[in-house]
């Protein structure tokens, strides 16, 4: 049965879609920020974004020949309104669920499939240049951080989804992840092609990239290793140890951001 409202399509989505417990997370925040948009709303910001209940939007505006202008301009007051390599991430995780909602018959077509992600200006003063980016790629560090790394800055995707992926779905022959249906394909390079292997070393499911601790009781069963009881790494423990590794090579003592690495992809 074809759900009536947005919110309500939405978490149908999240509970069908391959990602993490932080990922859905970021997800649902995205989705519920496009509620606001699409009704012509600015959405609540901070603390209270995470609160608020979006309005009650009715899936059927997302269908018929209106809808691609209409998200085309929530999109650009978006992008006037936080930037564009914001907008971008949260146009990424919309287009994630339209697809989803299309393979399954909700939506007559794809109102966001002309649109496309802005043009990000050059990273700022402070985030590594392209000879520090090679030298953040020789640091040495856990063997996890590098693949995760190369990963980034060889498929450009959305680091909550990297984190998302799972042993059994990766193709390292040709250098990809088996996505779900409606998803574009996840493909990387030779960086990542050299590393990734001794990652999966006698692995053959669970999440692919993992903590250093068994997780704790509670976690769900597909963000746990079931060979070593380990659980998903998340997002903001991944940001950290980036910023600390590359606190020695940043000459304001700070460190830089994981996405930073995503700016360089190319």
């Amino acid at each position: 049965m074809t759900p009536v409202e947005f919110a309500v399509a939405a978490e149908h989505y999240l509970a069908g879609a391959p990602l993490a417990d932080g990922s859905r997370r970021v997800y649902r925040i995205a989705l519920h920020t496009w509620a606001w948009l699409l009704v012509g709303r600015t959405p609540p910001s901070g603390p209270e974004r995470r609160r608020a209940a979006p309005p009650v939007l009715p899936l059927t505006l997302l269908d018929g020949p209106g809808a691609p202008e209409r998200l085309a301009a929530a999109f650009a007051a978006r992008a006037g309104a936080v930037g564009a390599r914001t907008a971008n991430r949260e146009l990424s995780a919309l287009r994630a669920a339209l697809r989803w909602w299309c393979a399954r018959g909700w939506l007559s077509a794809d109102p966001a499939g002309e649109l496309r992600p802005l043009p990000v200006r050059p990273a700022a003063a402070g985030a590594p240049g392209e000879e520090r980016l090679r030298a953040v790629l020789a640091l040495r560090v856990p063997l996890r951080e590098k693949v995760l790394w190369h990963l980034v800055r060889e498929t450009g995707a959305p680091i909550e989804r990297l984190l998302a992926l799972d042993v059994d779905r990766l193709d390292l022959p040709n250098r990809q992840a088996r996505t779900a249906a409606g998803e574009r394909p996840l493909r990387w390079r030779g960086g990542t092609a050299r590393l990734l292997p001794l990652l999966v070393a006698g692995r053959t499911a669970g999440p692919l990239f993992l903590t250093g601790r068994r997780a704790p009781a509670g976690t769900p069963e597909r963000d746990r290793c079931p060979l070593t009881g380990r659980g998903r790494l998340s997002y903001r423990r991944a940001a950290e140890l980036f910023t600390a590794a590359t606190a020695p090579l940043d000459p304001a003592g700070r460190g830089w951001t994981l996405h930073s690495l995503a700016e360089h992809h190319r």
